[in-house]
């Protein structure tokens, strides 16, 4: 549980981006030069998928690699109980607190109608908490996960899990963005009963098959989430930018495959680039 909950956080923050500049059809790339004794990789990942099988050209990157990085160190054991602490409210404040009497008896009507429960229990929940409860909802089929088998090939190999982030560090990103902001958001999903997110998340699932990362960009930019398009540079660009040096430094130790959210892969800002300009030769792996 501790696992999905954490993907749950990561989902909320990796399907923000803006549009960037094209790039290869590639969730695999390849990062060498800069001092590197030995290549590492960088794999585009979707959290939540129908269909997380790896695909022959990652498994070669695997047994290539002798670590791997994530966004969070998802065999973390204390992870569950860190997360704990920052998933409420702060001061007493409650959901009645920043929504109408009507808004909240559409929240309700949306925890009853996909969780089959109120949401009263939950009220002191923050509210990206509460919005990232919904997104196995948004699959039509048992829900899978790259970072969960990546997971499981790690023990396998019996190779270290790092993390690029705490679950602290993803948390105070949102602490950082208005309530009202994502409060909107979560009415936004409500009015409609998850079926606009419904479809964009199809959409993208679509997309990420392709491995066209610079079109999953331009279809995650959608200025109707408030959330997205008020705070890119916190969501998305400041994340980035503090994970090259780390980046950097794992590929210097030794090989390393890093697994992030595909929507970090592509853009001025996005991880490619980054590295780029940082100094690595970062190609694609295209089959």
């Amino acid at each position: 549980m501790k696992r999905i909950l954490s993907l749950l956080v990561a989902t909320t923050l990796s399907v923000f981006s803006i549009t960037a500049q094209e790039l290869e059809n590639s969730t695999l790339w390849k990062i060498e030069g800069n001092g590197l004794e030995n290549p590492s990789y960088l794999f585009g990942t979707i959290h939540i998928t129908c269909d997380a099988t790896l695909e022959g050209d990652v498994k070669k990157a695997l047994d290539e690699t002798t670590q791997i990085v994530m966004e969070l160190d998802m065999d973390d054991p204390n992870m569950q109980m860190k997360m704990m602490k920052g998933m409420y409210l702060k001061d007493g404040k409650t959901l009645k607190d920043f929504v109408s009497e009507e808004e909240y008896k559409t929240i309700d009507s949306l925890f009853i109608n996909n969780m089959g429960m109120s949401v009263k229990m939950m009220e002191n929940i923050k509210p990206f908490f509460l919005s990232s409860m919904f997104y196995p909802k948004m699959l039509d089929c048992p829900m899978q996960s790259f970072e969960l088998e990546l997971t499981k090939i790690a023990k396998e190999q019996k190779e270290e899990i790092y993390g690029l982030e705490t679950i602290e560090e993803q948390i105070k990103v949102f602490d950082n963005i208005p309530l009202e902001d994502q409060y909107a958001d979560l009415i936004r999903m409500a009015e409609n009963n998850l079926e606009d997110d419904k479809d964009i998340f199809a959409k993208m699932l679509k997309v990420y098959k392709e491995e066209n990362i610079t079109a999953l960009l331009d279809m995650m930019d959608d200025d109707k989430n408030k959330t997205v398009s008020n705070h890119q540079d916190k969501l998305l660009n400041e994340r980035n930018e503090n994970w090259i040096s780390k980046i950097g430094k794992y590929a210097k130790d030794q090989p390393t495959f890093f697994g992030v959210g595909a929507g970090h892969l592509a853009g001025d800002n996005g991880v490619i680039n980054l590295l780029r300009d940082a100094g690595y030769t970062v190609t694609a792996i295209v089959e």
